[in-house]
């Protein structure tokens, strides 16, 4: 019916455009029915402003009709037609391209994909288009390259890069009668798509892409692990947990074995049940980062009987085991047990160094774990420089009135523009009974404290992880997560605690505690803040933990030392260097950005930053980052890895010759 109304196919208009062949103006038209609805409405204006509705409902349907039908005379004094863009014969090129990665020599039934393609070639389809038109064989790897012969295409390229396969044809397309490209290729991008700017400039230069798709979308019988989440930075002898997505079909149910190594060295492995066909599961597996160092870490499943694509079943990814040993301050109120047990656990980790100030009475102080005699030895810092010297700070139970308005101001912005940790514990001078709910440090903390005195109380209470404890590695004592839930529960209850008020939006409860006397209350909440993050744990009773223990029980210990190493892990230096991708699977396009802070921790831009780049084989290279001019203090580069391995890169910051910062990528 629509080619009997219209004269040609849905498809035809939906490639044509629409163009009228008259000379007259195309904004003429609409003036023109405009004039003539009017016209046919002069001599019915006594109907249509009649009293009876029912007459000037119909007067008015018979306007309608007499108007349209001149709009369609009109329509058609202006020619309208159809513009179809069409190949000429023997003139118009058609760019042939055959994907030649690696992906491609991927086994189907009857043969490899790249078997199955130059099958298709060969059997009729370049012949078909040469009778027509003039062809142009290509192959699309890391580069698009001409060829004359479809069995020179190998299918040994490192990536499939589709954007840019077609961004080359359309260069070519400016100086050569491209009309079309037939496109060959199993589809596994894997180097972002095709970009909106390349889709614009096909369409400009009307340009159609015809696609014939090898290898199937999906295996019958395939085990494959999509991603693994990692952290890119670690502490030397942290524990780290790799959060492993896997997916399967054919499999429901079946066990499957989960392994994480370290070259050949075995760092982790569990057994798994794998979840309904297709369906996306998350697996976390818990292991040492060992000592400093880059870390390659493959996360690798085994394969099952009958799998048909083993090819997927590991990933790699990259760590750098840092050797900087963090600092932290932690003053204390008054003497007490929690004081001596945390230092007590944090002496036994190598991998944090803790300094604390003790109040001994109001007007002394007792330091320990000072860099040299004059550090501190006024108190707690007053100036940025040496507060900003530390990336975590703990503040026990000390009220907020101790510290002066610049002292508070200071770990604000310690947290927030320095990027370091703040953990603040419980006490009959902490939290809302110490007055930090109507300091400036209210903003701080990761809840709204009560507004009322009188929320420590010594009462026993039992700790419960909640789901969110549960996953993370703070609260990890024992490698199972069941087990581990069953741990906490297990644990000596506290014999005090502190209300800790509401946890804020965006904020993580980690453990709940339950109270003797009934009720839940909020243990251990954290947040991010600015750059950094902060914390409140609402007791000062974990020192049971141990005391109400076997010795040779650890469960006190690795909670601190966990939990210390939280509140560090991620405290930026001077200098902090990123790439979007660590580890680049194909690709070797590799972007460099460096942010730049001065010592007191703000952006810095009148410096030059360079990257010096150490490849496997040893070759030295340096890259100079320039500024961004949209953000200050952020420094950026594009490179080219030439060779297969992995690369050190050491991001200086320099101003007059002198070194002021640097980073290990």
């Amino acid at each position: 019916m629509f080619e009997f109304l219209f004269k040609y196919a849905p498809a035809i208009f939906a490639k044509g455009e629409l163009v009228f062949l008259a000379r007259w103006p195309l904004w003429l038209l609409p003036a023109a029915a405009v004039l003539a609805a009017l016209a046919l409405a002069w001599p019915l204006r006594g109907r249509l402003l009649g009293a009876e509705p029912f007459g000037r409902a119909r007067t008015a349907g018979i306007w309608a009709l007499q108007s349209a039908l001149a709009a369609l005379l009109l329509l058609l004094l202006w020619q309208p037609a159809l513009s179809v863009a069409t190949l000429k014969p023997q003139q118009n090129i058609v760019a042939v391209v055959v994907d030649d990665s690696r992906s491609m020599a991927l086994a189907e039934p009857g043969g490899t994909r790249r078997d199955q393609a130059v099958k298709v070639l060969e059997g009729g389809l370049l012949d078909a288009l040469g009778r027509r038109f003039q062809v142009r064989l290509y192959r699309a790897g890391d580069q698009l390259s001409r060829v004359e012969k479809p069995g020179q295409i190998e299918a040994s390229a490192r990536a499939t890069r589709i954007g840019a396969t077609l961004k080359e044809v359309m260069a070519e397309a400016a100086t050569l009668p491209i009309g079309a490209v037939v496109l060959l290729s199993d589809g596994a991008d894997n180097s972002g798509g095709v970009d909106l700017e390349t889709m614009t400039g096909l369409r400009q230069r009307r340009i159609p892409i015809h696609t014939v798709g090898f290898g199937r979308e999906r295996f019958d019988r395939d085990l494959e692990i999509s991603d693994v989440e990692l952290p890119h930075r670690a502490l030397a002898g942290s524990r780290l947990s790799a959060r492993v997505t896997l997916r399967q079909r054919g499999y429901a149910g079946s066990k499957a074995r989960l392994t994480l190594r370290d070259g050949g060295k075995v760092l982790a492995t569990r057994e798994i049940v794998l979840a309904a066909d297709g369906r996306e599961q998350v697996e976390p597996l818990v292991f040492a980062a060992g000592a400093p160092g880059a870390r390659n870490l493959s996360v690798s499943v085994d394969a099952l009987p009958g799998e048909e694509n083993a090819g997927n079943n590991a990933v790699t990814r990259l760590v750098n085991v840092e050797a900087s040993k963090p600092r932290v301050l932690y003053i204390e109120g008054e003497p007490r047990w929690e004081f001596k047990f945390i230092r007590r656990a944090m002496e036994e980790d190598g991998g944090v160094q803790l300094t604390t100030i003790l109040r001994t009475t109001q007007n002394k102080i007792y330091r320990q774990g000072v860099s040299g005699p004059k550090e501190l030895e006024d108190g707690f810092p007053s100036t940025v420089e040496e507060l900003f010297a530390f990336q975590g700070l703990v503040i026990g139970g000390v009220e907020a009135g101790y510290f002066t308005p610049r002292q508070q101001e200071l770990i604000t912005q310690f947290v927030d523009r320095r990027g370091g940790g703040a953990l603040f514990l419980a006490g009959r001078e902490g939290l809302a009974d110490g007055g930090y709910a109507r300091s400036p440090l209210a903003a701080l903390l990761p809840v709204t404290l009560p507004g009322r005195q009188g929320t420590f109380r010594r009462e026993p209470a039992t700790v419960e992880l909640t789901p969110a404890g549960r996953e993370n590695l703070v609260c990890r004592i024992e490698e199972s997560v069941d087990r581990n839930a069953e741990r906490w529960k297990k644990l000596p209850y506290l014999a005090n605690f502190q209300d800790a008020g509401i946890p804020k939006p965006g904020a993580v409860v980690l453990a709940d505690l339950m109270p003797s006397s009934g009720g839940r209350l909020p243990l251990l909440v954290t947040q991010n803040f600015g750059r950094g993050r902060s914390a409140v744990l609402a007791t000062a009773g974990t020192w049971r933990w141990q005391m109400q223990q076997e010795l040779a029980d650890l469960s006190h210990e690795m909670f601190w030392q966990q939990l210390l190493r939280w509140l560090v892990s991620q405290t930026p230096g001077r200098v902090t260097s990123t790439t979007p991708r660590p580890v680049l699977s194909d690709e070797t396009e590799v972007r460099l950005r460096a942010e730049v802070r001065d010592t007191t921790y703000l952006p810095e831009s009148t410096v030059r930053v360079e990257a010096r780049i150490l490849a496997p084989g040893g070759a030295a290279e340096t890259v100079e980052l320039s500024p961004d001019p949209l953000e200050p203090g952020v420094f950026a580069a594009q490179w080219t890895a030439a060779d297969t391995g992995a690369y050190v890169a050491e991001v200086v910051a320099l101003r007059g010759g002198q070194e002021t910062g640097r980073d290990v990528l």
